[in-house]
C-alpha cells in the first residue's frame, strides 16, 4: 500500500492482531443474508465463543501476509471472519463450537457458505472447516479421555476388592463342609 490512510493501517493492524491472538478463524461468504440474519449469526457465534467480523478483502490480505497466513484464495466475494475468541480465563476458545454454530446457522440459512479458515497458522479447506463441526466438543473429548484412563484403574481396584471377599467365601464354604483340618484330639479322649 502506497501512502495508506491511517484508518486502513489501523484495520490491517487489528486484523493481524486478531489472527495472532486467536487459535482459529473461519472464513465465510455471507452474500444474501440480511441484517437481521447477520445479527442472529453474531449472537449464535458469541454464545459459542466466537466473534463475527466483516472486513475488506484487500485489508485482510495485507494482514494475513503480515501474519504469515496463506488465505488469499479464500478472499473472494463478500467475506466475513468468525474468530474464535479467547475465553475469560485466558485459555483459547473452542474452534469446534464455533464451527458447529456456523454449521447449524447454515442449515436454516443456505446463503452462508464456509470457505475455509486457519487453525494454529495452518490453512483449512472448506471441507476441513466443515469436518471441524463434526468433532465432539473439548469437554466431551476430555471426559472420554479421563474415562479411558480411569477404566483400567477401576478394573484393578475391583480385582483387589474381590480377592479378600472371594477368599472369605472360600474359607467359609470350607468350614461349613467341615473340611480342612481334622478335629484335634481332646484331653478326655487321650486319657481314657
Amino acid at each position: 500500500m502506497e501512502n495508506p490512510r491511517p484508518e486502513k493501517v489501523a484495520v490491517v493492524d487489528e486484523v493481524r492482531e486478531r489472527f495472532d491472538k486467536t487459535s482459529a478463524a473461519l472464513l465465510t461468504e455471507y452474500r444474501g443474508l440480511d441484517v437481521s440474519a447477520l445479527g442472529e449469526l453474531r449472537r449464535a457465534l458469541r454464545d459459542a465463543g466466537g466473534e463475527y467480523k466483516i472486513y475488506k478483502n484487500t485489508l485482510v490480505r495485507f494482514a494475513a501476509r503480515e501474519a504469515g497466513l496463506e488465505i488469499d484464495d479464500m478472499l473472494t466475494g463478500p467475506t466475513a471472519i468468525a474468530f474464535v475468541a479467547e475465553r475469560p480465563d485466558g485459555e483459547p476458545g473452542d474452534a469446534v463450537m464455533v464451527a458447529k454454530a456456523l454449521r447449524d446457522f447454515a442449515r436454516n440459512h443456505p446463503a452462508l457458505v464456509v470457505k475455509g479458515g486457519v487453525m494454529d497458522s495452518a490453512s483449512l479447506s472448506a471441507d476441513d472447516a466443515r469436518a471441524l463441526a463434526d468433532v465432539e466438543p473439548r469437554e466431551v473429548l476430555l471426559a472420554k479421555f479421563a474415562g479411558a484412563l480411569a477404566a483400567p484403574m477401576q478394573q484393578f481396584a475391583g480385582l483387589l476388592e474381590a480377592l479378600p471377599r472371594n477368599f472369605a467365601y472360600g474359607l467359609s464354604a470350607l468350614i461349613e463342609k467341615g473340611g480342612g483340618v481334622e478335629d484335634a484330639p481332646t484331653e478326655s479322649s487321650t486319657t481314657a
